[in-house]
């Protein structure tokens, strides 16, 4: 199977640049959005309280020191492998596919996720406030597993921190206000611009905790339901589900512009290499 043309790789970035614009946060909400948490924060006892955070901060250790532990890679490459008669051993073989390929192993990682969401969010939203407590780091490790699997199906490494930084900054968009997701994008232009050097990127991986934080607020309105025993079966498995479709789309258009940007690169070198060797044989 041949790359695209840069013509329909152009095409695809206009789609994606749209869906950018499209990404519009709804402040009202937004306020509203953190009164659960600020309820949960004073009616949780102490112990849950530390609980989430001994879990929090594992997790931003874990995402500094390594990702891949999250995901099965062989899974993901069994996925490629049906698509396309090329044998997939090792993720950067994953980075010659055609994007219709990357996309479609994507789209079906959303939809296995979704499902896993789903049940998982029903389980924890049973016993109501206690039980909220326990979702939210439970569903942000479902997240990152979610956001690496998508960063395999494009070809990157989320063994590489660099990788472990864009996965964290694909949760920091999706979980963030409209002017938030403004700044992720702009930050996110070092990664598409291969002259920026690997010291400028590595410092974005500042302020895990907040991100952290930003993310538990960004659902707080859809878990308010949540908090009702029983009742909250129903609510936790929508608010899960639609969290993890908002997550996996986020994370399969940046990656997907990403692997547009490197392709559309890859073809300006060679069309300057193909210049240097017509100067030098004239």
């Amino acid at each position: 199977m041949q790359k695209e043309s840069r013509e329909l790789l152009l095409e695809k970035l206009k789609l994606i640049e749209k869906w950018e614009n499209d990404q519009q946060g709804l402040w009202f909400w937004e306020k509203i959005g953190r009164i659960p948490f600020k309820i949960l924060d004073k009616l949780t006892p102490a112990f849950i309280q530390k609980k989430i955070g001994v879990l929090l901060d594992e997790l931003g250790s874990f995402i500094q020191t390594g990702g891949q532990y999250l995901t099965q890679e062989k899974m993901i490459f069994n996925k490629v492998q049906k698509y396309t008669a090329d044998e997939i051993s090792e993720v950067k073989d994953i980075s010659n596919v055609p994007l219709v390929v990357m996309n479609s192993v994507s789209d079906d990682l959303k939809r296995n996720r979704k499902n896993l969401a789903t049940a998982q969010g029903a389980t924890t939203g049973f016993g109501g406030l206690f039980t909220l407590a326990i979702d939210i780091p439970v569903l942000l490790g479902l997240s990152l597993k979610t956001l690496q699997e998508i960063s395999i199906a494009y070809g990157y490494d989320p063994k590489e921190k660099a990788e472990r930084i864009f996965i964290v900054k694909c949760l920091q968009f999706a979980s963030a206000d409209y002017v938030g997701k403004q700044s992720v994008l702009k930050e996110l232009s070092n990664f598409y611009d291969r002259r920026k050097g690997q010291s400028e990127i590595m410092s974005q991986l500042q302020g895990w905790r907040e991100v952290v934080y930003t993310y538990r607020d960004h659902f707080g309105w859809k878990k308010l339901l949540q908090m009702v025993p029983i009742a909250g079966m129903i609510f936790g498995a929508y608010a899960n589900r639609t969290m993890i479709q908002d997550l996996s789309e986020a994370g399969i258009m940046l990656y997907q512009k990403r692997r547009i940007m490197d392709r559309l690169n890859e073809l300006e070198e060679e069309k300057t290499n193909e210049k240097e060797i017509e100067n030098t044989t004239q």
